[in-house]
């Protein structure tokens, strides 16, 4: 296969990079803030630090197949390891980096990785804790050296002291023909899945796969060179690797990289970002700050708000999307983004975003409303990690918070009878490694995937709506659906509510579990001079209680309005005494509720919301940041909350 520098299409990332050597040699390619300043590379500054690794790598034995292992923070170097791997042929599996000890162990044996790049002491010690017989990985190579003077060195090497080795090398005429011999269908990258119904599978994709996807989506959008990105995702989630390899590659763009997890927002505020990517957790985040705010703010700044923010929500979504909207209301509007929009979006960091997309979880509307009319282009994208992220968007102008927009280009849907999406595309993945059942299971001999989700397709807009996940819809004991994300999503709009878990299908009535916002709750508890010591006396705070019940009951209000699922209305309900924790088991790595291990495990609360109990003594094992187990005890109290009655339909 030809280089993509001898003029062939480009068939591999390596081939882009040389591509956008040769056509954007000199602009900026990534950025990473260190020490408060921003540090940057051209893409051929890049190209090089990247070929530095790739021959040192080769230098330390790596074989074509071989599996790198990456973990940490987001970090340019850490992307290049991932581009060198391709260079000499191997194959890279980035690894999340706040994944425990046994996930790691479990990723370093499934993979059969050989090397692995990571950022620090922390990982290096996740690896070394890991090791075992099973487990083939032979050499560390590590970024920050601080805190690994005394560690055996005999099996870790510096990145920079691998690079000094490579740019000694003699074998760059072999390290050319590795990336030369690269073809469309070899093997681009392996990604874990989150692992929400089990243990986490490996998705082999192809760079056929990965560029065709990175070109489709980017064209979709219009993305071009100019555009900037703000890289602060999980480097082992799909959608990262998309967005700061895949697209960046296809496009040219540049890819900041914020100092650490706790500036982000700083960061993100530095760079101004006109291509970003979240998912609805950052969303609410940033939403339940902006209230809290507000509810500190005076009470004339307050009031504007509201008004202006009431303007907003009316005529935004329209302005956004080019509809007629009345002269006076286009002034009210210019007023308000003078006074209110504008700045907001500037403390958000949003000023600049041409594109935005959330995805992973349903995002409530309320929500992503807010965000809209705002004058923010955010749109909904539905996806996995084995369509390699896309498999609708939403077009500008045909953005709605109900539904995850069209097939995204080259890609088919379809709906079975029993309404689980299936789709097939250019960026179907290969299979799963080492798992041909769950590949057949999974993809058929034609091609197409279950997602597992359900849904349909408007007949009258072609756009797809998603229910939930299908396995969770269900019915109830009248036979009413049940739709337990639909619910969830309300009740995150608000503030106070950081999480919430559903239940009914099968029974008379819903309950659910609540985690508070400690942050929001806190900030409330302090204006109103309520005193606690930790999170879980917060929780139990019967003016808590009384706060979290005035948001259930106003979902319920709302949930009346949809005869659909009507009967999904929320009768009893508890605060939950610990947050829900990956490190628990009970959210995957990418923060999705493990819905079964949650009932299973908190089966005595559940078993208290339907038996009429008053309040529940409970026991909870935790485990905390070092690795220790330990137990919560509470006893909980269980709310009534108040349903309304149901709208009748006009046909009855």
């Amino acid at each position: 296969m030809a280089s993509a520098a001898s003029g062939a299409a480009p068939v591999s990332i390596p081939h882009l990079l040389a591509r956008n050597v040769a056509q954007h040699g000199s602009k900026a390619a990534y950025r990473e803030k260190e020490f408060g300043i921003w540090q940057s590379w051209t893409w051929s500054e890049a190209a090089a630090e990247i070929d530095a690794l790739a021959l040192g790598l080769l230098e330390m034995g790596a074989n074509v197949g071989d599996h790198i292992a990456v973990s940490g923070r987001n970090r340019p170097a850490l992307y290049w390891a991932m581009v060198a791997a391709q260079k000499i042929g191997c194959i890279p599996v980035p690894l999340y980096q706040e994944a425990a000890v046994e996930e790691i162990a479990y990723a370093l044996e499934h993979s059969g990785a050989r090397f692995a790049v990571v950022g620090d002491q922390e990982q290096v010690d996740k690896l070394t804790d890991a090791s075992t017989d099973k487990i083939t990985l032979e050499h560390i190579i590590y970024l920050d050296g601080r805190g690994l003077r005394r560690y055996d060195h005999n099996v870790m090497t510096s990145y920079a002291d691998v690079q000094e080795r490579g740019r000694a090398s003699s074998r760059k005429a072999e390290m050319q023909a590795r990336t030369d011999a690269r073809t469309y269908d070899d093997t681009c990258v392996m990604l874990y899945t989150s692992g929400t119904t089990g243990r986490p599978k490996g998705v082999v994709l192809s760079n056929r796969n990965v560029i065709e996807t990175s070109k489709n989506s980017s064209e979709f959008d219009h993305l071009r060179a100019g555009d900037e990105v703000l890289a602060y995702l999980p480097m082992a989630w799909v959608g990262d690797f998309i967005f700061s390899v895949g697209q960046a590659m296809w496009t040219g763009f540049c890819v900041n990289c914020p100092e650490s997890a706790d500036t982000m927002l700083t960061d993100l505020r530095e760079i101004g970002p006109t291509y970003f990517f979240a998912p609805p957790r950052v969303f609410e985040t940033q939403l339940t700050t902006v209230m809290i705010r507000m509810e500190d703010a005076s009470k004339i700044k307050k009031r504007l708000f509201d008004h202006y923010m009431a303007i907003a929500r009316r005529v935004g979504p329209d302005l956004l999307d080019g509809k007629p909207v009345g002269l006076m209301d286009r002034i009210r509007y210019g007023l308000g983004n003078l006074l209110i929009y504008g700045p907001l979006k500037n403390t958000l960091g949003l000023s600049r975003v041409r594109v935005g997309y959330t995805a992973g979880e349903a995002i409530g509307p309320e929500i992503f409303d807010f965000y809209r009319s705002l004058g923010i282009n955010l749109k909904q994208l539905y996806g996995q990690t084995e369509a390699t992220v896309f498999i609708t968007q939403q077009p500008d102008g045909e953005v709605r918070s109900d539904t995850v927009g069209v097939p995204s280009p080259g890609v088919e849907l379809r709906i079975s009878e029993n309404g689980e999406v299936f789709y097939r595309s250019s960026g179907t993945f290969v299979e799963y490694y080492k798992n041909p059942e769950s590949t057949a299971s999974t993809k058929d001999p034609e091609g197409w995937v279950a997602t597992g989700d359900a849904g349909f397709i408007e007949e009258s807009t072609g756009h797809l709506r998603i229910i939930d996940r299908a396995k969770d819809v269900g019915k109830m004991a009248d036979g009413a659906m049940f739709a337990p994300k639909y619910v969830e999503n309300k009740l995150k709009f608000y503030p106070n509510i950081l999480e919430a878990v559903v239940f009914g299908a099968g029974r008379d009535r819903c309950t659910a579990f609540i985690n508070i916002d400690l942050t929001a709750v806190g900030n409330w508890a302090e204006r109103n001079n309520i005193a606690y010591s930790s999170y879980q006396e917060l929780s139990q705070h019967p003016q808590v209680l009384e706060l979290v019940a005035s948001h259930v009951n106003d979902v319920n209000a709302s949930i009346a309005d949809d005869p659909m699922l009507a009967g999904c209305q929320i009768h009893r309900f508890l605060v939950l005494h610990k947050e829900l924790d990956a490190d628990d088991g009970e959210m995957t790595r990418s923060r999705k509720v493990r819905r079964a291990v949650v009932g299973d495990k908190f089966a005595d609360l559940i078993t208290a919301l339907y038996d009429g109990s008053p309040e529940i003594y409970t026991e909870t094992e935790v485990t905390y940041e070092d690795g220790r187990k330990g137990a919560i005890k509470a006893t909980l109290v269980i709310c009534d909350a108040v349903v309304t009655a149901r709208r009748q339909m006009a046909a009855e």
